[in-house]
């Protein structure tokens, strides 16, 4: 932030101007801010930095919903009048309106070569997250490109429409929690285990506008898609973002991302600082994690699965930014692979690259896809949010009734996937799968050897 801010050091409680590397948006929170910034800025003004600003449609998507189907081709005529670099489309057809053709059902592709999915997994595939920058964006988990070493926090359409015009904001330096992490996650436990420990501990306000810090010699066993799992969910606690050190892993993640998709692949991490303060200190040992759900009706309602074999369930969903990737695909498929769910289950990749990945990468003589659908999992090819945060009632997977769900998604408020008297249990890929083959909340190690 004092880099961003033209100052040589700040202090928590400090305000200051910062200039923004990234902004991006997607269809809930992007046609309000494009409202915003022709109110201020005037209906010719230009944004300040056409390849700084990231548009990328993610949310209610694959919907017969008239109004959602607008909220794209909004995007789209904003994107072509102020020739925005990095639009992710759903169609092809830069002139093209967006329909949803609900006869073709749920399940078969929709969309186009240049949709990129879920906004927060698509940024570092798209190359748009680098250590040291500010990355703003129109959603709250926006945080979850902390992974990547860099200060990122979500923002409403008013301040987004002002850094749009402008390229700054003014932020309050933000108090930092500390999260010593140590150990290796053993078989059937995640990183979506360690962050629903984390937010167990100190509540699901208990990192109001503070950044959570995570290091130790524990990160290192951690992949890119564990720090994102980790990071994604600092909100789920209050935080105002999420920051991991940068290493090996960081770099090779970033380096090989924005030299495949072109984009600017210079960048200047960020290092501890030797006089840094804490408000917080926890230290986590991995090794001894189990497999954690987060309770109805928030994401701080901590128990351990094994606590819980008596809850009963009738919905199971693998997917979102937080439990939608390759990975976390990978985990599911390994307790799953041979056996067959009992309840509904729904699964949604996070991204049209993970939905390739799935389909073309092979365990034995069938692809993942294969054994995912063989197992009973309800999968589409239609990458996106989905009933993460509900959308309208034919949203794929939402709850259009009172029902009782573990999902590997991040949020569990009351009405958050759907119906207001439903309830949400959150918890890993892994954890989901194994519940699913019960029908009840189950530890995934019972089906791992």
């Amino acid at each position: 932030m004092a880099r961003a801010a033209g100052k040589g050091r700040v202090e928590a409680g400090d305000n200051v101007w910062v200039k923004a590397d990234i902004l991006m948006t997607h269809d809930v929170c992007g046609p309000g801010t494009i409202g915003v910034f022709k109110r201020e800025f005037g209906a010719a003004a230009k944004v300040w930095d056409r390849k700084a600003v990231v548009i990328i449609p993610d949310h209610y998507i694959f919907t017969v919903d008239s109004k959602s189907n607008r909220n794209v081709d909004i995007l789209r005529d904003f994107a072509r009048e102020q020739e925005i670099a990095y639009f992710y489309d759903v169609i092809d057809s830069p002139a093209g309106t967006w329909k949803f053709d609900a006869a073709k059902g749920p399940l078969e592709r929709q969309y186009g070569s240049h949709y990129a999915g879920v906004c927060h997994t698509a940024l570092p595939q798209k190359g748009h997250t680098r250590p040291g920058e500010i990355l703003f964006g129109t959603d709250s988990h926006t945080c979850m490109a902390g992974a990547f070493n860099e200060f990122a926090t979500g923002i409403g359409n008013t301040d987004a429409g002002f850094v749009m015009g402008t390229g700054k904001l003014l932020l309050k330096v933000p108090e930092t929690m500390h999260f010593r992490l140590e150990g290796k996650l053993q078989p059937g436990v995640m990183a979506k285990d360690v962050i629903l420990h984390c937010i167990g501990e100190i509540g699901f306000d208990g990192a109001t506008y503070r950044a959570m810090q995570f290091d130790g010699e524990g990160v290192r066993n951690l992949t890119m898609d564990d720090r994102m799992t980790i990071a994604n969910m600092a909100i789920e606690a209050g935080g105002k973002n999420a920051i991991f050190e940068f290493d090996d892993q960081t770099r090779a993640a970033v380096d090989y991302r924005c030299k495949l998709n072109g984009t600017r692949a210079d960048y200047q991490p960020v290092e501890r600082d030797a006089a840094e303060k804490f408000v917080h200190e926890t230290v986590v040992n991995l090794s001894k994690l189990e497999p954690t759900v987060a309770c109805h009706p928030d994401p701080g309602q901590r128990k351990l699965a094994r606590e819980l074999v008596g809850m009963k369930l009738d919905r199971a969903y693998v997917g979102s930014c937080t439990g939608g990737k390759t990975s976390d695909f990978l985990e599911a498929a390994r307790v799953l692979r041979g056996r067959k769910v009992v309840i509904d289950t729904f699964g949604v990749p996070a991204t049209p690259e993970i939905v390739h990945d799935l389909q073309s990468a092979w365990w034995g003589d069938k692809s993942v896809w294969q054994i995912l659908v063989e197992a009973g999992v309800q999968m589409t090819e239609n990458a996106g949010c989905a009933a993460c945060l509900g959308g309208p009632v034919d949203t794929f997977g939402r709850m259009n009734a009172p029902l009782k769900c573990i999902s590997a998604t991040n949020r569990n408020f009351p009405g958050r996937m759907g119906h207001r008297e439903s309830q949400v249990f959150l918890a890993s890929p892994a954890t989901v799968a194994a519940s699913a083959l019960t029908g009840h909340i189950t530890d995934p190690r019972d089906y791992l050897s």
